[in-house]
């Protein structure tokens, strides 16, 4: 008998997701789920035992996902030889190799699950899952993953028709985002913005899903994500003159010390039209807490759209670099500054297959 659905999460913003695809399940497949935390990424802290509380996973395992460079021995196998015959044949090689390697890491057999569900499959995990003869559901990275430009053919520039088909057909290399032989299909939120009509994507409107929360699944979430509710909560009860309070988005950019410069002058240009706020990104690590010491900052693990849940915080303005901004409701106005602004921080070239 199999085990129901499965998840492959590699940050919060990816169990959030989780939860409202569970949410919209009928009531009788409701705790019949399990979620596995990927360690490549992220540290989860104790978010791992509060998921099964919530009643609707029944279980949650850790996965020391390991990148290639943890195998030195995988090295000589990723040198660009020059052409595409010298570079296929040790890709193909890397590829079985890399997942033989993984199998002694990977928590769960997955085969034992009904659905498998794997948000962004270009890590380990995507190629472990190829190899092993494992059908999955790929599901974008972040909102709108894909708008930017299509990371599976900037990633294979050059005779892609090619290792399309040594991925797709062969299953000799791999290829992320639906374009490997045992993706079933690849979940997006906005068909429109993705500039790729590759057959295998599937429309599934976040909004909708956040439409759909009842009271309880709202609590639910917050009590999942947020460890130290009461404290958030006086908190927010405490920001004052909402109409002009403001909040940064930060992000994992550049170098720290580039970092702290940029979001320096964020902080400086936008404390001229109010007061203003951090919501620390995940994988963030540059100390927030020693260079901005006098701004109330968000936890970086509760994700971005939980703060949509807290009754009462509503902000003028929320600014990003690159954050997608589509599933903000807690702010009047989205600023999103793009390629251009980081410009001014790195060379151009850098965010150059990047479309606006």
């Amino acid at each position: 008998m199999k085990k129901g659905r499965i998840y492959v999460c590699h940050t919060f913003y990816h169990v959030y997701i989780s939860f409202l695809k569970e949410f919209a399940r009928p009531a009788e497949e409701k705790g019949n789920a399990t979620m596995v935390l990927s360690l490549m990424s992220n540290d989860f802290g104790d978010i791992k035992d509060r998921i099964p509380q919530s009643g609707y996973f029944k279980e949650c395992f850790e996965f020391d996902e390991k990148r290639d460079t943890e195998f030195p021995e995988l090295a000589k196998y990723r040198k660009d030889r020059g052409n595409i015959i010298a570079n296929m044949i040790p890709r193909i090689v890397f590829t079985s190799k890399f997942a033989k390697l993984q199998e002694k890491y990977v928590p769960v057999e997955f085969r034992e699950y009904d659905e498998i569900y794997v948000y962004c499959d270009s890590d380990p995990i995507g190629i472990y899952l190829n190899k092993h003869h494992i059908k999955y559901h790929a599901v974008e990275d972040g909102l709108n993953y894909l708008a930017s430009f299509i990371n599976a053919k900037h990633d294979n520039k050059g005779h892609f028709g090619i290792k399309k088909f040594l991925s797709m057909n062969l299953n000799l290399i791999f290829i992320q985002d639906g374009y490997s032989k045992y993706c079933i299909d690849m979940e997006v939120n906005d068909l429109s913005v993705v500039k790729d009509d590759f057959y295998k994507y599937v429309e599934v409107p976040r909004a909708k899903l956040v439409e759909k929360l009842t009271e309880e699944q709202k609590e639910t979430l917050v009590r999942v994500f947020v460890k130290e509710i009461d404290k958030i909560r006086e908190g927010i009860a405490n920001l004052g003159g909402k109409d002009n309070n403001i909040i940064i988005l930060t992000e994992p950019l550049c170098t720290l010390d580039v970092r702290e410069q940029l979001f320096r002058d964020l902080y400086e240009e936008y404390s001229k039209e109010g007061m203003v706020f951090f919501k620390v990104h995940p994988r963030d690590e540059l100390d927030y807490d020693k260079y901005f010491p006098e701004v109330f900052k968000f936890d970086k693990k509760v994700p971005m759209e939980i703060l949509n849940l807290f009754p009462g915080l509503h902000f003028k303005k929320v600014v990003s670099v690159f954050t997608q901004l589509g599933s903000v409701n807690f702010a009047d106005e989205k600023v999103y500054l793009g390629k251009k602004f980081m410009d001014k921080y790195e060379d151009p070239s850098v965010h150059a297959a990047i479309e606006e």
